[in-house]
């Protein structure tokens, strides 16, 4: 098989176990990273170790219009049969009101909204030749925000949006999916009791884990009739409904 999926923020945590995931399907991948260079190269060797020639790893900072611009003229000279697009990559931390500025607002909405929207936009052309598909890795808080980020939540609530829109207008040739992972890996800066807090909410009692999100993301790129759907992956938290804390 010679395709590629490219996974945007690749080189660590969910996105690290998606391209494993699709590697091990057959799929070469992409690694795109913005500062973990180090994982990035280990992935990369660990991937061709496996499969000599099947992955290939490339560095920009989506929320910067150059480097994204730069960054998608380089996909386009390398003109590899892109088919996947896995938006995974996104920044997270609060954004108290009161203590918010426009550079953090703009930095936000520009790597977890514009960034994926302008890739898909952008890749269309190559997707379409493959019969390709776009996921996009929301939240969901995207349906009931997270308190003291606000912004971060209304990026996600945006790209959900934004993930329904392009599977309207890239269909029939692209499908557009979206997965919202509940409780999957702990913030770095997360407590006891803000943990034991989620852990109270979720129905299935416990925390998820990436390879839950890589498995979904497997069988959508393999699901040719699934489309404009929003998939959340939360032991079942969202079902009940949850404060949002």
């Amino acid at each position: 098989m010679d395709k590629w999926a490219l996974i945007t923020g690749a080189a660590k945590r969910i996105g690290y176990c998606i391209a494993k995931q699709l590697h091990a399907d057959g799929l070469n991948i992409i690694v795109h990273y913005s500062k973990s260079r180090n994982e990035a190269i280990a992935l990369q060797s660990e991937l061709n170790h496996i499969r000599p020639n099947s992955a290939q790893i490339m560095q920009a900072e989506l929320n910067n219009q150059f480097e994204l611009e730069k960054f998608v003229a380089m996909l386009k000279v390398k003109s590899l049969p892109i088919s996947i697009l896995i938006n995974n990559a996104a920044e997270f931390y609060p954004t108290p009101l009161g203590n918010t500025d426009y550079q953090t607002a703009q930095q936000l909405l520009a790597t977890n909204l514009l960034a994926p929207y302008l890739l898909a936009e952008q890749l269309a052309p190559f997707l379409k030749q493959h019969s390709g598909c776009i996921i996009n890795l929301i939240d969901i808080h995207a349906r009931r925000p997270l308190k003291d980020h606000g912004l971060y939540s209304i990026s996600k609530a945006a790209l959900e949006m934004a993930t329904l829109s392009l599977a309207q207008e890239l269909a029939p040739d692209i499908r557009v999916n979206g997965v919202a992972p509940g409780a999957i890996l702990w913030p770095e800066l997360s407590n006891d009791d803000s943990q034991q807090h989620v852990l109270a909410e979720i129905p299935l009692a416990k925390l998820g884990q990436a390879e839950d999100i890589a498995k979904l993301v497997s069988h959508l790129v393999g699901a040719p009739y699934i489309s404009g759907q929003i998939i959340a992956v939360d032991g079942g938290r969202s079902a009940v409904g949850f404060t949002g804390a």
